[in-house]
């Protein structure tokens, strides 16, 4: 059965949208002075630096999360005739996205920009999110409307 794009574009956005709350939360809230603790005792005055984001940097962030979120989207589109609709499809998509992403931000780790406490405290509460959006999308996406390639 084909993908249904449009479904896929209106479950990548809702699933974007709530990955940016997720991020704004952990990032700017829960996590923000671990973080830029970690970056000084690495460098001093990264996390300073990195703390100060400008407008192209928050824009730059946001449409990362959409991208993400329809990453997502289409990837429990593509796993659904295999494994079927529902929750179980979205948090196997979801551990997929979470296991990418942990291999990719153990970079931080290994190089000592990241204590092992905070990698994983961010990346149990990242899983989390990733869980909820990619239920969302689940929910949002279906097969059902006229499908297009």
């Amino acid at each position: 059965m084909a993908i249904n794009t449009k479904k896929v574009v209106i479950a990548g956005l809702a699933a974007g949208v709530v990955l940016n709350i997720c991020d704004y939360v952990l990032n700017g809230m829960l996590f923000a002075d671990r973080m830029k603790t970690d970056m000084n005792a690495f460098k001093p005055g990264l996390g300073d630096a990195m703390s100060q984001m400008d407008t192209n940097t928050i824009v730059g962030f946001v449409i990362m999360d959409l991208v993400i979120g329809m990453l997502l989207a289409y990837t429990y589109a593509a796993m659904r005739p295999r494994f079927g609709a529902g929750a179980k499809t979205a948090i196997i998509t979801a551990l997929i996205f979470w296991i990418f992403g942990s291999v990719i931000t153990s970079n931080f780790l290994l190089m000592g920009m990241m204590s092992t406490g905070l990698w994983w405290s961010f990346g149990m509460a990242y899983l989390v999110c990733l869980i909820i959006t990619a239920l969302v999308a689940g929910a949002l996406y279906s097969e059902d409307s006229a499908v297009t390639a």
